[in-house]
């Protein structure tokens, strides 16, 4: 049986990028039950990086690991990790007087808002139906995260430091010994002084596997599908399109156009698949707000979502056992933030300083204490 300082359950974004920012300070294993990494919210995100739309904490968490993205570590990869895209609010004529109000607030927040007349829309992102838009206005800050780059970067950065990664070892069942957490996994039982839950949707059940209470994290499934663009129509420069009330965002994918619904429904952990009401719901908001006409799906899937009760990430040990450490609950940005949330994990697991973005930005950590609940 072989022991480790620190066991990270779950080999998504959230556990590798800690396993990253641990390096060498730790012995370190990742244990994950799937056989590849990322399978599922990893793997199945529209990977976007924006500095707004989002609450302040995750606003600030994306300020803090801008300058990572923009500047990683010296062989960490060999492609930038963000890829300019821009973005496109619209509204409908029922809803302009609210779109004015919400563009006059964020506009007060950044001077790069441009509000654009309906044919400078259209010009941007020529699918557009000029019949269905009556507002809309351009931020030129949003971004394609390379996810499978940064997921490999995460993952290679820790190897080399000497952490172990096992894949196909599913945790069956854990017991303290008082010193150490032995955890019974598929292939082996692995010992460690401290337990980390980055498990995504299961960071409930599995709390429970160590006698550990649970915070109230759910899954919630997210839709998309894939569809063909009309010829002529440069998927490399145009925008990502975002409707006011979070109704459908579509954006370009791999030479495709993705379309979501924007749908946030509880669910059971799991390898979630699309319900066809929310595909059907995806087509209709693109024949509703384009000129396309949905006549062949490419691809359909689904992800996981998973939210604390205040929609904020929890990092922190555990209220009732500081031997097992949380860090779940990342909702749909969990990749933007993964350097930041990484880096402030692997501070408090090791005692050291709370990484200088955090300080600099006045984000105490306790923000995402579990300890808040």
């Amino acid at each position: 049986m072989q022991t480790y300082d620190i066991a990270i359950l779950g080999g998504g974004i959230a556990g590798l990028s800690l396993a990253y920012f641990l390096g060498a300070s730790r012995s370190v294993v990742v244990i994950e039950r799937e056989e590849n990494l990322g399978y599922h919210s990893t793997g199945r995100s529209a990977a976007e990086f924006v500095l707004r739309y989002n609450s302040p904490e995750v606003c600030t968490l994306a300020a803090i690991s801008r300058d990572f993205f923009d500047h990683p570590p010296e062989g960490f990869t060999g492609v930038p990790l963000l890829v300019p895209r821009g973005g496109l609010m619209i509204a409908n004529a029922e809803k302009l007087e609210r779109f004015e109000a919400h563009f006059t607030v964020e506009q007060a927040k950044s001077d790069k808002l441009t509000r654009l007349s309906i044919d400078e829309a259209v010009a941007m992102a020529p699918i557009l139906d000029p019949s269905y838009l009556a507002g809309a206005y351009h931020d030129p800050e949003f971004w394609d995260i390379e996810v499978e780059s940064l997921l490999q970067g995460y993952v290679k950065g820790a190897r080399r430091a000497g952490v172990d990664i096992r894949q196909k070892a599913g945790v069956m069942a854990a017991r303290d010994d008082g010193r150490h957490w032995l955890i019974d996994t598929e292939g082996e039982t692995i010992s460690a002084r401290l337990v980390v839950n980055a498990t995504g949707g299961w960071a409930d059940p599995t709390a429970g596997l160590f006698g550990v209470a649970p915070i109230g994290i759910v899954p919630h499934r997210r839709t998309a599908i894939l569809v063909d663009l009309p010829d002529g129509v440069d998927t490399r420069t145009m925008p990502e399109i975002n409707e006011l009330d979070d109704e459908f965002y579509i954006k370009p994918d791999a030479g495709r156009l993705l379309v979501s619904p924007a749908d946030e429904t509880p669910c059971e952990p799991g390898d979630v698949q699309p319900e066809e009401i929310d595909v059907a719901w995806a087509a209709h908001h693109l024949e509703t707000a384009t000129t396309m006409e949905v006549r062949r799906i490419a691809r359909t899937w689904a992800g996981m979502r998973s939210f604390a009760p205040d929609r904020l990430p929890v990092v922190g040990p555990a209220s009732d056992n500081p031997r097992f450490f949380w860090l779940a609950g990342q909702g749909g940005y969990g990749i933007l933030s993964s350097p930041a949330l990484g880096a402030l994990a692997a501070s408090l697991l090791i005692g050291s300083e709370v990484p200088a973005g955090f300080t600099r930005a006045g984000l105490a950590p306790t923000v995402f204490s579990p300890g808040r609940f």
